[in-house]
């Protein structure tokens, strides 16, 4: 994984490591308000291009995140606290209202898709009333594996893994890791059943998948 690479340098590398160190630490530091409003103006150049601007928009994205790999895509509006800690694999896809709270690192593989109106979060505040008037933090990394399917509206909360080829139902809260190749969905979100032969045949309930979909690669 690249370090945050070319444009997202300018943050600098004791600001990342405080913020990934999995420790309390104050979010008040000049250094880091100065890096994160430099963040910022990347977000919302990226935001502000127009549909016809796809070459501009992908070397935005290439500047603000921490990888935007091959045939990625993003639907603005993008909300992100950093976007530097956000690695974006080859072939994925976020529908618009993504929001990172990526104080720490999101990590998402390939060919993963995002529904509309997603919410990923590595960090926290801690439950202690006085150290939340010290402006404290915490921030636990996050990792979506291949071939994921967040539906709408999903929140994932910090330090969550969801493994391979998972789908996760619709307006789902993710507060413990989901294994590979499960179905999942509720508040909180839990295993509702392995993905199995039933799905080679059916796509959606008793809809059975057509041709030349129905021939499995």
């Amino acid at each position: 994984m690249n370090d945050c690479k070319e444009a997202a340098m300018t943050v600098p590398q004791r600001v990342l490591d405080n913020m990934n160190s999995g420790l309390i630490y104050t979010c008040d530091d000049e250094e880091m308000i100065k890096a994160q409003k430099e963040q910022m103006e990347l977000l919302y150049d990226f935001n502000a291009t127009r549909p016809s601007q796809m070459a501009q928009r992908n070397e935005i994205a290439r500047q603000l995140l921490g990888e935007f790999g091959e045939d990625a895509y993003i639907e603005p509006p993008l909300h992100a606290n950093w976007g530097c800690n956000t690695y974006f694999s080859a072939h994925t896809y976020a529908n618009f209202n993504l929001t990172l709270v990526d104080d720490g690192e999101v990590h998402i593989g390939e060919h993963t898709m995002i529904g509309p109106n997603c919410t990923i979060v590595t960090t926290g505040h801690p439950i202690r009333p006085d150290l939340r008037e010290k402006v404290t933090q915490y921030s636990l990394p996050v990792t979506i594996g291949r071939n994921v399917w967040l539906g709408a509206n999903v929140t994932v909360l910090p330090g969550v893994t969801i493994g391979d080829n998972s789908v996760i139902g619709a307006c789902s809260l993710v507060t413990k890791d989901i294994p590979a190749n499960v179905v999942a969905f509720g508040q909180p979100c839990k295993v509702y059943r392995e993905i199995g032969e039933h799905d080679d045949v059916y796509y959606w309930r008793d809809r059975m998948i057509n041709p030349p979909y129905d021939q499995k690669q």
